[in-house]
């Protein structure tokens, strides 16, 4: 399962933080709103590559325009990182539903990289500067379409 995947790597890259005193945990959340973090949590939008297979007719189709949404919040040594990657639907079917992405491991690990800096900027303070790791991309044949994005719908496609 790829939640599974997710959530070893994040634990493998919190490691790296040095913070033996604090722990950290990884959750999915569908309901987190990208724009609008709860009281004390922090936002973060990374965007990845990744592949969808639509549920009505079995097409797959690549992307580089994936939106990932994470908020963070560390209080009393419990740190928290709630995850939610931002769904596509099929073009070539009616009323399709909107589909989850399905992320590389090391796209994923690109991904917690990333993250681990914002957490040390955002949660810790730290004055890094901003280097993000950037994804492995696929070849793209079609180009994106916004009408079958919800980064897109949500108004944060590609906002960094």
């Amino acid at each position: 399962m790829e939640q599974q995947e997710w959530i070893r790597i994040f634990q493998i890259e919190i490691e790296t933080l040095n913070r033996k005193e604090h722990s950290w945990h990884l959750e999915f959340d569908e309901n987190i709103d990208p724009e609008n973090p709860n009281m004390g949590w922090k936002k973060y939008f990374r965007k990845t590559s990744a592949r969808f297979s639509c549920t009505s007719c079995r097409r797959s189709w690549p992307s580089n325009r994936v939106m990932v949404v994470f908020h963070m919040r560390l209080v009393n040594g419990q740190g928290t990182v709630k995850v939610r990657p931002l769904r596509q639907n099929c073009k070539r079917c009616l009323n399709a539903q909107m589909v989850k992405p399905s992320v590389e491991s090391d796209n994923i690990q690109v991904l917690m990289e990333n993250l681990m800096m914002k957490i040390r900027i955002k949660c810790y303070q730290e004055n890094l500067g901003e280097h993000n790791k950037i994804p492995r991309s696929f070849d793209v044949k079609s180009p994106h379409e916004p009408g079958h994005c919800e980064g897109c719908r949500l108004g944060i496609c590609t906002k960094q």
